[in-house]
């Protein structure tokens, strides 16, 4: 099987590339990537590619199979701030990926979407017929996304869109500004979790492990397994979090950790508990692994190792910093284009 991975020198993509290898019996891994945020090449990648996925040579298509599309403005500061390129290559960059994955008889596109796409939670369980909410740029995109893809699919075309709860866990290209992942750092740098809302705003939490083995599944689903075009949320409904549960659930393993909440903080809009039913009758044997106790005891492993990680807010680990940072040297452009 031969698989694109768009994006692949991202967070999850190291930890996607290294599961594929390692579960895909005779699979070559495509990368394609823009290259904001690398520090090291990626072994599992048998053929690296660098460009702009918003100018894509379909050529690259020849003789793909499958095509997972990771490439995007991943967070609600990033998208804020970067509005025009977050949509063009988070939404319109996907569709025009896909068309071209079309033409040339790629058999499958797998696009990662987000569960941030609900919105406000209203105390109910968000299946993937809930009414949408899309409350910033990033969740905005995704949902356009979605909208377009779902022009192109056919029989003998799958499109896959994999609402994922809120990543988290270690990668070898890490990022700090996740909930949870913030936390730990947090708790590991300072003893201490600063809880900027007033802790009762809901996350769903997936582990990076458990994002590949979704991304796996759908490599190799047919269209008897939910369709030639599929939305489906990827968690577990056990994984369902209020943020105050997740700091406290870090002081368990760090006893004299203190949490500071703002209590007088208005409630965070971004809240959503989601169902993760289908995901559960569709993909039986590639179910998450990973607990909430397991990840935080991974994060705390691999953190603890971690070089640079005091003021990680000001650091790499935080990838707006990168951006703002290539940006003032003058080596991106403020379309987030790299400059020659």
């Amino acid at each position: 099987m031969n698989i694109l991975i768009v994006g692949n020198l991202g967070y999850v993509g190291f930890v996607l590339s290294k599961f594929l290898k390692e579960n895909l019996v005779d699979c070559k891994l495509t990368g394609f990537d823009a290259n904001f945020f690398n520090h090291s090449n990626d072994k599992n990648i048998d053929h690296q590619l660098f460009g702009d996925v918003r100018s894509f040579d379909e050529e690259i298509l020849n003789s793909i199979d499958v095509v997972v599309y990771l490439a995007a403005i991943s967070n609600d500061p990033m998208g804020n701030k970067f509005e025009i390129p977050t949509l063009s290559i988070n939404c319109n960059s996907a569709y025009k990926l896909a068309l071209y994955s079309k033409n040339k008889n790629v058999r499958h596109f797998i696009f990662a979407s987000s569960c941030s796409v609900y919105g406000l939670d209203d105390g109910n369980l968000k299946s993937e017929t809930s009414e949408v909410n899309p409350l910033t740029t990033y969740a905005k995109s995704k949902i356009e996304a979605e909208k377009l893809l779902y022009k192109l699919h056919d029989i003998n075309f799958l499109i896959t869109n994999l609402r994922f709860a809120t990543a988290t866990g270690y990668s070898t290209n890490m990022r700090l500004d996740l909930v949870l992942n913030d936390f730990v750092a947090s708790a590991i740098t300072d003893n201490k979790i600063e809880i900027l809302s007033n802790g009762k705003p809901f996350r769903p939490l997936i582990h990076l492990q458990d994002m590949s083995r979704a991304i796996y599944w759908s490599s190799k689903r047919n269209i008897n397994q939910g369709g030639s075009y599929l939305i489906m949320n990827v968690g577990s409904n056990e994984m369902n979090f209020r943020v105050i549960d997740l700091a406290n659930n870090i002081k368990k393993k760090i006893p004299n950790l203190n949490i500071e909440v703002n209590h007088k903080a208005n409630d965070d809009k971004r809240s959503y508990q989601v169902d993760f039913s289908m995901y559960k009758n569709l993909a039986k044997n590639y179910l998450p692994k990973f607990d909430l106790d397991k990840i935080i005891d991974d994060l705390i492993y691999n953190l603890t190792k971690m070089r640079n990680l005091h003021k990680f807010r000001e650091s790499s680990y935080i990838r707006l910093n990168v951006l703002n940072k290539l940006i003032s040297l003058k080596k991106l452009s403020n379309n987030l284009e790299w400059m020659n």
